[in-house]
């Protein structure tokens, strides 16, 4: 029978295997406990180790050398993707000029066939430019002014044709119109002031202008020269090659005269002629520079159908007589307070 035999230094006399042991330099609650006798010694070392390998995370893991392949290998085809897309946008810059030349020309060729055809149509029905070339609307309107005249208003022309297109309204007296008259070889555009329109009575006395029997008053008329002179009855000893003859002189006037009058005795002159009636479809047009004008006095009443515009302001002004006015003579010469000025 077994006896159990206490042990020197082992206090309380309890025997190895038969229970925990403490150990030298742990607290006193630290105990590890034993595997009984005759079992495995190294289960206990594996159910630590599980014991701690379940209480501390596990380090992740490097990739496999495949793995690494792959990802390097997905990253440069990323970069290279990235470089063929900037290629391909160079190219297109490029082939602007080169291989998408023509598509571009043509659309180059439309874009300015488009502006050209923009302008004509403003140019011919709405908006169009003019110049005074003579002194006959002096002091109202001097020579190298530049206007700006609204086409629209009377109807303006088709080119190459003498359809008008509808009219907003007709010239109203004491306006400045734009018209081409037919008397001019070649025929040019004149500008001159609305009188008498269809159906007045027209009458001038020592240069005083009556309408209707009653007096206007012309604040814009300018006489120079102090003096009068006589209308010829027809223009055969005309000077000036650029007028019509057979159009020109007195003889505009006797169709027109009042019953009162008599046609053999009547000899006008430029200050002093009618009475007389303006006919329908006709205006009775005059420079405002009276002493220098060619205008109904000499060619009769303009028909409307060669009114053209209404002037509107002054865009441009330069005195071409200036000839000492330094270079560039369009900036010396320049009357910079007539630009803009309103045209009444």
């Amino acid at each position: 029978m077994a006896k159990s035999r206490s042990r020197k230094g082992t206090p309380g006399g309890a025997s190895p295997v038969d229970g925990p042991a403490a150990l030298p330099g742990d607290d006193a609650d630290r105990t590890v406990v034993l595997p009984p006798a005759g079992s495995d010694p190294t289960l206990g070392q594996a159910s630590a180790a599980e014991a701690s390998s379940a209480a501390a995370p596990e380090p992740a893991a490097p990739p496999a050398p495949a793995e690494r392949k792959e990802l390097v290998g997905s990253l440069r085809s990323k970069e290279q993707q990235r470089a063929r897309d900037k290629a391909r946008g160079k190219d297109k810059e490029a082939g602007k000029g080169g291989a998408s030349q023509p598509g571009g020309l043509i659309e180059w060729i439309k874009s300015v066939g488009a502006a050209i055809l923009l302008f004509f149509v403003i140019r011919t029905f709405l908006i169009t430019a003019y110049s005074i070339p003579s002194e006959s609307m002096e002091d109202t309107l001097l020579v190298g002014d530049y206007l700006m005249a609204n086409n629209a208003l009377f109807g303006a022309t088709i080119p190459f044709s003498d359809i008008k297109l509808p009219a907003l309204r007709d010239p109203r007296r004491g306006e400045i119109v734009v018209f081409r008259p037919t008397y001019n070889e070649p025929q040019i555009d004149v500008v001159k002031r609305v009188i008498g329109t269809p159906g007045d009575t027209l009458q001038m006395t020592d240069g005083v202008l009556f309408r209707n029997g009653s007096q206007v008053a012309e604040p814009y008329a300018h006489y120079g020269q102090g003096f009068d002179e006589p209308i010829d009855m027809e223009g055969f000893g005309l000077m000036d090659p650029s007028i019509r003859r057979e159009m020109y002189g007195a003889q505009n006037h006797l169709p027109l005269l009042l019953s009162t009058v008599n046609p053999r005795q009547y000899r006008p002159s430029r200050n002093n002629w009618g009475p007389l009636v303006v006919p329908a479809g006709h205006y009775w047009l005059m420079g405002d520079n009276r002493d220098q004008s060619l205008d109904s006095r000499y060619m009769g009443p303009i028909p409307r159908r060669v009114i053209r515009g209404k002037p509107l302001f002054i865009y441009y002004s330069y005195d071409k007589r200036d000839l000492d006015a330094a270079f560039p003579r369009f900036v010396t010469a320049a009357r910079w307070g007539r630009i803009g000025d309103r045209i009444r």
